[in-house]
């Protein structure tokens, strides 16, 4: 089942029209449409990537995505028509990969799909001696029994970073996963957020440096065994 696409969508046409163009292009699909459903079958099944509706019976997307972020990083695609809920997802990097506003096209799907099973594939799997632990609701990160508190926009900063270890991201990108607003702002103002993370980080992890510096591309999160 490791091939399998899992669509989360409670409009049972939608989600057949979805199975009927992911499966035209080569992929296993399987439907839920309850929210109460889809965790058990998660851990079960380990499907390659979910496509996961905001507004559902049972139990909605957004605190799904928080719970199969405890326990997976299976790439995760929300389907909203509400806006304002997207921002308020991917603004606290509370799990998901990428979103799609409804009403789209199906052969977008099936791109944005493969984009970010490309993009799975080419980072890895996290690292299973990662020290630290992120906590999404109170906007906190734990260590060896500490814990540093972070604004929104470096925990934001730090979740983006964290979520695939060893992969390089760009400036213009951690501003445009930290600033849904489309505001303005510069280069320097991501490097005065990583300087002032780095910092906090290093009460948890003294010596150790985890968001590493890509010369003139950004930053990527690893952690480097001890020499």
């Amino acid at each position: 089942m490791m091939d399998t696409l899992l669509i989360v969508e409670d409009e049972a046409r939608l989600a057949r029209l979805l199975a009927d163009y992911l499966e035209a292009a080569g992929f296993h699909t399987h439907q839920i449409g309850d929210g109460r459903e889809v965790v058990a079958w998660v851990r079960e099944q380990a499907p390659a990537l979910i496509l996961l509706d905001l507004m559902l019976p049972g139990q909605d997307g957004l605190s799904l995505c928080r719970e199969i972020r405890r326990f997976s990083q299976v790439p995760i695609i929300m389907t909203t028509a509400r806006v304002e809920e997207i921002d308020r997802l991917l603004g606290l990097e509370l799990g998901a990969d990428d979103y799609i506003c409804k009403p789209y096209s199906p052969r977008e799907v099936v791109a944005r799909v493969k984009a970010v099973l490309r993009r799975a594939t080419a980072a890895g799997p996290p690292d299973g001696d990662d020290p630290i632990e992120l906590d999404e609701a109170q906007l906190r990160v734990r260590a060896a029994g500490r814990e540093i508190e972070l604004t929104a926009v470096e925990f934001a900063l730090l979740a983006t970073l964290h979520r695939v270890p060893g992969r390089v991201f760009s400036r213009d990108h951690l501003m445009d996963r930290i600033y849904r607003d489309q505001r303005i702002v510069s280069d320097r103002t991501i490097d005065s957020h990583v300087k002032k993370l780095r910092r906090k980080l290093a009460e948890l992890r003294p010596g150790e440096e985890l968001i590493h510096s890509v010369y003139g591309v950004g930053y990527r999160y690893e952690v480097r065994p001890p020499p």
